[in-house]
């Protein structure tokens, strides 16, 4: 059949990588892509807003199913828009409706779903302009440090951590004052949980799920976990202390009542669930729900998914997902992302990449490239993800960092530490 993907990070690349090796794949889109993409199908010059070019490349090329990789669509009900379209309602999207796409389009709807069906998350208060007395008096309540989030979507930025009472009150206004636009009009104030983070990801039908390899990704741009916060500047999988029994703890407390509790809100949920966790004491809890596979965490993850990832999308459309195989290789996998300088505040495009034909025994994901006259050049803050599958995570750093070394560009900057605290 012929497949769309929707996106044009490096989570579109892996996907797009590992797709193109399914039998079940006949010609692949991609809307927009990125220069990686173009290898595996062929690029949409379409933005993923604009549903109305999106049916039309649908119709046009005869897509037999629609894979949404970022948020953004899905928040705005690119998969309710299918099922109201006579022509398109037959279509699967791999991607959930608005109504589930609210766990990662509200933090406020997000907390009120875990309170409701008793899955482990910090406590909470939600602020708007008109019970901001509340929420300070909630605040006065609280260990430093302090959290705030954005209610809404806001590009990965939407979280401020502040340790001094009087400063995060007074940031507490500015987001209320419009800091992140209409994404901060309610703004989730957060205890802090201390404790290692991990990144889990299931994939279901609504009744049944496949728990993904788990990974870690490190957000902070500075060695050490220091510096501002990124899209993420590498990945590594599996996860040291996510072992069988910490999973049989998330499994039990957190993704089956995840996965019921949308079923008894009358949610028919497809697609992927992002759990964002923390390990307290050993004990999970969860810092945040998205809607979709993470980036740079996919570019570790579909590296250990042995299975043909077209049919498990298959079981998730037809609702028999139980019935296929998902089968998980056991050696690690690490990313490490290069980016541009100045990158995460302001930084240039446009300039051309080198080496590729450097590099061996990794796969470059491409996140922010696209193709002009004069080569490959850069496109956006985070540009190329290096990741590399080896026996232990010693040797996927190894390869992934030789490789790194390589790939040149105008002020081509990466962590050097990622999977230093495994």
């Amino acid at each position: 059949m012929n497949i769309l993907i929707i996106g044009s990070g490096g989570r579109e690349h892996a996907f797009a990588w590992k797709i193109s090796q399914s039998p079940k794949t006949e010609k692949l889109f991609i809307a927009p892509g990125n220069a990686g993409t173009s290898e595996f199908g062929t690029n949409l010059e379409i933005n993923i807003s604009d549903f109305q070019a999106i049916r039309k490349a649908v119709l046009d090329n005869q897509i037999g199913m629609v894979v949404v990789g970022p948020e953004v669509p899905l928040v705005e009900g690119i998969h309710d828009f299918f099922l109201a379209d006579e022509l398109l309602k037959g279509i699967p999207v791999i991607g959930p409706v608005s109504s589930g796409a609210r766990l990662e389009g509200s933090k406020d709807f997000a907390k009120e779903f875990m309170f409701r069906h008793h899955i482990p998350t910090a406590s909470y208060f939600s602020v708007t302009s008109n019970n901001l007395e509340q929420g300070l008096d909630f605040l006065k309540g609280l260990n430093a440090p302090y959290v705030l989030k954005a209610d809404g979507l806001a590009a990965g930025k939407g979280v401020l951590i502040v340790e001094d009472l009087s400063e995060t009150e007074q940031a507490l206004r500015e987001m209320l004052g419009g800091m992140f636009g209409k994404s901060s009009e309610t703004v989730v104030i957060e205890e802090f949980l201390s404790g290692i983070e991990c990144s889990v990801f299931a994939l279901t039908d609504g009744k049944n799920y496949k728990i993904l390899p788990v990974a870690k990704d490190y957000k902070r741009i500075g060695e050490g976990d220091t510096g501002l916060n990124t899209g993420g500047m590498g990945a590594v999988s599996p996860v040291s202390f996510a072992d069988e029994l910490f999973m049989k703890k998330v499994e039990e407390r957190i993704i089956v009542p995840t996965v019921k509790g949308l079923q008894h809100e009358g949610i028919d949920y497809k697609g992927f669930i992002f759990f964002g966790l923390i390990s307290v004491n050993s004990d999970p809890f969860v810092i945040e729900y998205n809607v979709r596979m993470g980036d740079p965490e996919t570019e570790a993850v579909i590296l250990r998914i042995k299975s043909d990832l077209v049919d498990l999308f298959e079981g998730v459309a037809n609702g028999d997902l139980s019935e296929r195989e998902l089968v998980i290789d056991p050696e690690f996998a690490v990313t490490v992302m290069l980016v541009a300088g100045g990158y995460p505040g302001d930084y240039k495009k446009g300039d051309i990449i080198s080496n590729f034909d450097k590099v061996e025994g990794s796969i470059l994901f491409h996140s922010g490239t696209k193709i002009s006259g004069s080569g490959i050049i850069t496109n956006g803050g985070r540009v190329i993800a290096v990741s590399s599958k080896a026996r232990n995570l010693k040797e996927a750093l190894k390869q992934s960092y030789y490789n790194a070394s390589k790939i040149q560009f105008e002020n081509v900057y990466f962590r050097k530490d990622i999977g230093f605290d495994l």
